[in-house]
């Protein structure tokens, strides 16, 4: 959820392909407002903006429970989107700041001393965040630990993160499968475990799922957002992920698979449901980029318009984040019933969305984003000139 590093030289999106780096900010830069920053790239806010409204709408589905199939189907998508989205912004966006900080080991030590204490931020934030009452699952502490684990590995070439990206896919299945066999379950998690379980046995997220969404976000940002053979075929290849899972279940009672085979192939975390979520992330990613390089004038106007809500949320989501869980919170307070509760859906959705966008338009940076910066010595403050 790194907004900030969405800030680039004001060159457009296609230019994230071509290096650069300036070596008087190195790994620190002034917390300026996202509106008065021309530069940004828009393709990064746009999906982290995505991100966030998919989580919002997510996590307002139990307010909302008497929903025809369709809707439902299309709730379901949204929210198995957002997090592996998240993480493909997060590895964009650290990308960046690598990219910035240039080839000087010391700047480039310092990127990874900066994520390692904003990865630790986000875990105690998660945790902190999980004691509200929310009935929400927080993701902030996976997400600070694919920041940890990832900001180094983007030192290496993009080949090497790609094969490690790989690596990871082929093999969480069946390490998670093995450490779950290995921890008892059941209850909560002692405290001990909490790495384990955030790593490899979680229920709704884990490391070995999301960090390969982070490395292949860092490559695409390498890559640079534009209209190629690539686009293409990660279109091509989004629409040969996502029916997959689907496609399975509609195959394995023909195949006379058992139950306990059927579970461990479609529960969250194997490859069918990693699939399934690469062909949503892939879908949007392509989607995005298409209407971001449309040549037309006209068209790219609607399309900035259109842009717009979702860049201001992209760039402040974690400030969003840490409010709509604050204001689930206070909903969970009350029993929810089986009546639909659109005033509350309204709230949790349209209300705090509404609050990011006024926020980023009337006052800036975001002010869980201003904090971490600030702690983890990302952000310089200026310096009040003297009369």
């Amino acid at each position: 959820m790194d907004a900030d590093a969405g800030r680039a030289a004001p060159t457009g999106d296609a230019a994230a392909a071509a290096p650069a780096r300036d070596d008087r900010l190195g790994a620190v830069v002034e917390p300026v407002a996202p509106r008065t920053q021309p530069g940004r790239l828009v393709v990064p806010d746009v999906l982290r903006g995505i991100a966030i409204l998919a989580m919002l709408i997510a996590h307002a589905a139990p307010l909302v429970r008497s929903l025809p199939f369709p809707v439902l189907f299309v709730q379901s998508n949204v929210n198995d989107l957002a997090s592996p989205l998240f993480a493909l912004v997060m590895g964009m966006s650290t990308a960046l700041v690598v990219r910035r900080a240039g080839p000087l080991a010391t700047n480039r030590a310092l990127v990874v001393g900066q994520n390692l204490i904003r990865g630790l931020i986000l875990v105690a934030l998660g945790m902190w965040l999980s004691t509200w009452g929310s009935w929400i699952a927080i993701v902030l502490s996976f997400l600070g630990l694919v920041l940890m684990i990832g900001t180094p590995l983007l030192l290496l070439s993009t080949r090497t993160i790609l094969v490690i990206a790989a690596v990871v896919v082929v093999l969480s299945q069946p390490v998670n499968a093995l450490v779950g066999s290995l921890v008892t379950a059941g209850g909560d998690v002692p405290l001990a475990l909490l790495p384990v379980d955030w790593m490899f046995t979680n229920s709704h997220y884990r490391v070995t799922n999301l960090l390969p969404f982070f490395l292949v976000g860092a490559a695409l940002l390498r890559h640079g957002f534009r209209r190629d053979p690539l686009l293409l075929g990660i279109f091509g290849a989004a629409l040969i992920a996502y029916p997959l899972r689907p496609l399975y279940d509609v195959v394995a009672p023909a195949l006379g698979t058992d139950a306990l085979t059927y579970i461990a192939m479609t529960r969250s975390g194997s490859w069918l449901d990693t699939l399934h979520d690469v062909g949503l992330v892939f879908l949007t990613y392509s989607a995005v980029v298409a209407l971001a390089t449309v040549r037309s004038p006209r068209a790219a106007r609607i399309t900035g318009a259109v842009f717009v809500p979702f860049r201001a949320l992209g760039s402040v989501a974690l400030s969003v984040y840490v409010l709509q869980v604050g204001v689930v919170a206070i909903m969970a307070a009350t029993p929810l019933g089986f009546d639909n509760r659109w005033l509350e859906w309204l709230i949790l959705v349209g209300g705090v969305s509404a609050a990011g966008i006024l926020w980023w338009r009337f006052v800036g940076k975001g002010p869980v984003e201003w904090a971490i910066g600030v702690v983890s010595g990302r952000y310089r403050m200026p310096r009040r000139r003297r009369p």
